[in-house]
């Protein structure tokens, strides 16, 4: 059964936070999709991405580039390719309806009122239906 953790967040916008997520992801090997609310969130996440770390690479690439079927990490709005089952990380404010063919599902609450009820109503959704939760409170973004 898929493992979700709730991340609550610091800071209002979680782009360091999610990079950092992924560059650790990345190193383990795992595959991640970033699953991005709409377009303007997905460039952000894929520009923070490009400028991380200077000293470090963290490859990527938007749902539906070239080679992105090959890369490890995806950033999209839609739902990722089959072969992209390791870690779904969710900035949107509902549940995808493709969440449960993920081993794992880290979601990102900003330190935002309104981003915190939707993820208040997540936690609810998941809990109701008896899976595994934990929570990650005051994370540095």
């Amino acid at each position: 059964m898929t493992r979700i953790g709730f991340y609550i967040l610091r800071a209002a916008q979680p782009q360091a936070f999610v990079c950092r997520l992924c560059q650790q992801l990345y190193q383990r090997g795992q595959s991640i999709y970033v699953h991005a609310p709409d377009d303007g969130d997905a460039q952000r996440i894929d520009e923070a991405l490009w400028t991380y770390r200077p000293d470090a690479f963290v490859p990527h690439d938007m749902l539906g580039a070239p080679d992105s079927e090959s890369t490890p990490i995806l950033i999209g709005q839609t739902e990722p390719p089959e072969h992209c089952h390791d870690v779904l990380i969710n900035l949107a404010p509902d549940v995808p309806l493709f969440f449960s063919r993920f081993e794992r599902v880290a979601e990102i609450i900003p330190a935002d009122d309104t981003l915190k009820t939707a993820g208040r109503h997540r936690f609810q959704f998941y809990r109701d239906r008896g899976y595994q939760l934990d929570t990650y409170q005051d994370v540095d973004g």
